[in-house]
This record gives structure tokens, sequence and C-alpha cells, in this order.
């Protein structure tokens, strides 16, 4: 044995870690730029921060941070049955909707058994199943999202789990809520589906699916959101997973018992109550889609029509141009991972960071 590294079993060694966003922070010590002068619009966060119920809950939740967090997270599961409607016994809160997605894998696959998701979905599906050790099954994508088809071919008596991303992260497709129907009533009882709608709340009521009525109908599917996105607590790191009680006690029997802290708890139990907060942050999204579709296009560049707080487009030599809008202190994500090498993505700012960025992108395209 050569190296330390080999004391970890293959697939372990061959996981290519996950590429975060760039911080702030790390470009203005790679550059030397001002911090305050810094745009990041890489890791689709709410350029509107916090609700004002989830920050009174924090500063309140500070005084008892010395003390472990309520590790059955009992006043968040109430605020979730509560908006949700659903029963405690369905739910497992995690740290950041990827620990969901973590605890998933862990619960139900093993070395030999299989998991789907579609080219150009979240990376973080390949992670967590090639860290248990089971196959990833990546099926083509059509227009950029799921071929719902594509995926119910793939199945075999080996498969037992099945990614979906509804809105897709990182091209921004939705799913046909009645074909997504029909795709669960299709499958086998003996894989399961997580459906990840971390980008729910941005989708006006037409567009959602029916997820959290169809855990009625499917026994087989676990439904995944976070408060990272449109309730703006990214730093903080809470989500949650809604299954039937039966795979919920399995995800819960190999979940870390403090995963989630008490200020997140707080945070999140009391963002859930403020509903006019993700009104205003949607409002904000869509306005804000508007003008960045109408400059992308004003530009000449092609993008993938998105129901999430990003788009991703196309350019030419899209690793320059990065580099180009970071010299500008303007972040956005490549996205050269999801087999995508010309395209970038850029969230969704506050107006006049979205006018920053496409007034760069018109002096780099035009030099």
């Amino acid at each position: 044995m050569n190296t330390l590294s080999e004391l970890a079993p293959s697939h372990i060694r061959s996981i290519a870690p996950y590429q975060p966003g760039k911080p702030i922070s790390e470009l203005a010590r790679e550059l030397g730029l001002d911090e305050a002068g810094i745009v990041k619009l890489a890791s689709n966060e709410n350029p509107l921060g916090i609700s004002p119920l989830a920050k009174r809950a924090i500063a309140d939740a500070l005084a008892s941070i010395a003390l472990y967090p309520d590790g059955n997270a009992f006043e968040l599961k109430q605020a979730i049955c509560k908006k949700f409607g659903v029963q405690a016994a369905q739910i497992v809160p995690g740290n950041g909707s990827n620990d969901v997605l973590e605890i998933a894998a862990r619960a139900f696959l093993a070395p030999g058994l299989e998991a789907i998701y579609s080219q150009h979905a979240f990376a973080v599906y390949p992670l967590v199943t090639q860290a248990v050790g089971a196959i990833g099954i990546s099926t083509p994508a059509k227009d950029f999202g799921h071929d719902l088809q594509a995926m119910r071919v793939a199945i075999t008596a080996k498969t037992r789990m099945v990614f979906i991303a509804n809105p897709n992260n990182p091209t921004g497709t939705l799913l046909d809520k009645s074909e997504l129907h029909a795709f669960l009533r299709d499958l086998p009882q003996h894989v399961l589906v997580v459906l990840d709608e971390a980008y729910d709340e941005y989708l006006s009521d037409a567009q959602k699916s029916q997820s959290i009525a169809w855990l009625s109908e499917f026994d087989n599917l676990i439904v995944t959101r976070t408060f990272s996105k449109a309730y703006g607590l990214a730093s903080l790191r809470v989500g949650f997973a809604l299954a039937h009680p039966a795979v919920a006690d399995m995800m819960n029997r190999v979940r870390q018992p403090f995963n989630v802290n008490s200020v997140a708890q707080a945070a999140a139990a009391a963002a859930l109550q403020d509903d006019d907060f993700v009104s205003r942050s949607r409002d904000l999204n869509d306005a804000g889609m508007k003008q960045m579709i109408e400059g992308l296009s004003k530009l000449g560049l092609r993008y993938i029509p998105s129901f999430g707080n990003f788009v991703s487009f196309h350019v030419p030599d899209a690793a320059a141009v990065n580099r180009k809008l970071l010299e500008r202190g303007i972040i956005v994500r490549p996205i050269f991972a999801y087999e995508m090498p010309d395209w970038l993505r850029v969230s969704i700012g506050l107006p006049a960071e979205n006018a920053r960025f496409l007034q760069a992108m018109e002096e780099i395209l035009a030099a």
C-alpha cells in the first residue's frame, strides 16, 4: 500500500468533490478586490436576505446556544406539519436538503444497487450514490431537462432510487405535473423516487406539482425541500424530507442526532410563518428574471428558460468569460462539471446587480 488514501475504498477514492460557488472573501483575496464591491450571482441565494420573523427567532435562539439542539426538531416539525398538513412521523430534518439526499442514499442504497438521475441534474445525486458504493446511472437529458421515459426504461431489478430535481438545477427546467404523476404511478414498488423541490417556492401555484398530496398516494415518494433558497437561510443549513412514515423512520435511523442546530431550527420554523416574505422574494425573482433574459437576448446569447432563481446561458469560451467576470468583481457559476462546458449559470440578484452583470457581459463580448 503506497499511500494513506489507498486505505479508503475505491468508490471513495474516485469521487470528484463537489465544487461550491466561489465565496466573496476568496475572490477578494485572490484578486485583491474590495469585498464591498463584489457581486455574487453564483449560488442561487436570496438577494432579499431573510424574513424579519426569522431574524428575530435567531436573536432569541442565541440565548441557549451553549445547549445541544433538540435532536428531534420538535418545534420545526410542528411548523412543517402546520404548513404542509403532514404528520411529524413523515418528516426527516436535515442540515440543508443536501443532507437529506445523503441520508436517503445511506438508508436505501448499498453496493450492487442502482440509483438513476438525469444528465445535467444536481451534482449531489451521483456523489451520494457513489459515497455508499452504489451504481449511478445517468440518463440522457431531453432539452436540458429530465427525460422521464428514458429514466423509466433504465430501471432494473437492482434500481432502488430515482433522483428528480423539479425545477432542475443547473438548467432550470420544469416537468409537466401530469407527466410526473404518470411516471410515479408507473414505477415498481421497489423503487423510491426522491423529488428534490429546492426551488418550489419560486413557482406560481399553477406551476407547482401536488407533491405533498401525492405522498398519500405513493408510499415510495420522498419529497425534499430547503430553506437555503427562497427563505434565505443558506448559511444556517436547514432542509427536510417528507415521506411515508416507514421510509422516514429508516432515514431517521441513519440521521445524525443533532444534524440541525438550534438557531437553524428556530429560524426555519419562524420563516415558514412569513408568507409575505416568500411572496416578495418570488416577485423580485420574477422581475429579475425578466430583466436578465431580456438582457441576455439583447446580447444575442442563448439561454435555457428557467423556473428557478437562476438562468444558464451559452457563451463561447465560457471559462475565459468567467475569468473576465471575476476580474470585474462578478461571481457567476461555471457548469463545466455538468457536461455543459460552454455554459455559465447566473443567479437572479437585485436589479442593480443584474444590471451590473449584463453591462459587464456587454463589455466582455465587445472586447
